[in-house]
């Protein structure tokens, strides 16, 4: 078991420069919940990682020995079918933490998208700091009932919605996704490739493309660049992923 100690005089001392206290992410984190003394303890197990696109975080039924938080940059969680197709199942930002459901081996694999830096956490040191501050263990438990409710919103989104409804809505979802890059009013960063935005959405890189160019070309949307899209009509956007004509 591990247990925790009070705060020693290096630690306490080290409390001072604490890369915790300056983390731009830490206001959109689980991190936010801890008093600054515990941000000392946090930051005396976090590993700091930087990763470049495609560079690998986790592998599905490889030992879930660590929790990460990402502090910047995105990352894109999937599962593999036995015929090597891929099912994204999230894409991840700033603030958001992987790895707190994991059982004794990761039931996914994450994956950089763009240059990505975050905290690394080994699980049991990670599992011990949150039993012992509510705070934070309540935290977790906030972020497990969003990640849930964002599994079924997913649900409904493949099982029920047409392609045009798919794509409608998560633009409506990207918007401000990214809380340490705010974009201007209406104006969505996409990092991801159109297929991996297709393998979210259940969808061919064709249909995704076909689908971009209709709302284009009836002016709900407009391509300032590759990765960014300003919404020109968010409320006919909102329309068509509920469903209407």
């Amino acid at each position: 078991m591990v247990e925790l100690r009070s705060l020693s005089a290096a630690c306490a001392e080290r409390l001072q420069n604490s890369v915790c206290l300056g983390c731009g992410a830490r206001a959109f984190s689980v991190c936010d919940s801890l008093l600054p003394e515990d941000l000392a303890r946090l930051d005396a197990i976090a590993e700091r990682m930087s990763l470049a696109a495609g560079d690998v975080l986790a592998r599905e039924d490889d030992p879930a020995v660590s929790v990460f938080n990402i502090t910047s940059g995105a990352v894109r969680v999937y599962k593999l079918l036995p015929d090597g197709r891929r099912q994204i199942t999230g894409f991840l930002f700033a603030g958001d933490f992987i790895g707190l459901a994991a059982g004794a081996s990761y039931a996914f694999s994450a994956e950089a998208i763009e240059d990505t830096t975050l905290c690394r956490f080994r699980a049991v040191e990670y599992r011990a700091l949150a039993r012992h501050r509510p705070s934070l263990e309540a935290a977790l438990l906030d972020r497990a009932m969003h990640e849930l409710a964002a599994a079924q919103r997913q649900m409904l989104l493949l099982g029920r919605k047409t392609a045009r409804e798919r794509l409608a809505s998560f633009l409506l979802t990207m918007i401000e996704r990214d809380p340490v890059r705010p974009s201007a009013d209406h104006v969505v960063r996409l990092p991801m490739t159109r297929s991996e935005i297709a393998d979210y959405l259940g969808l061919t890189i064709e249909t995704v493309s076909r689908e971009l160019s209709k709302l284009k070309a009836a002016g709900v949307i407009h391509a300032l660049s590759l990765h960014d899209i300003r919404i020109e009509r968010p409320d006919r956007l909102q329309a068509l992923a509920g469903g209407e004509r």
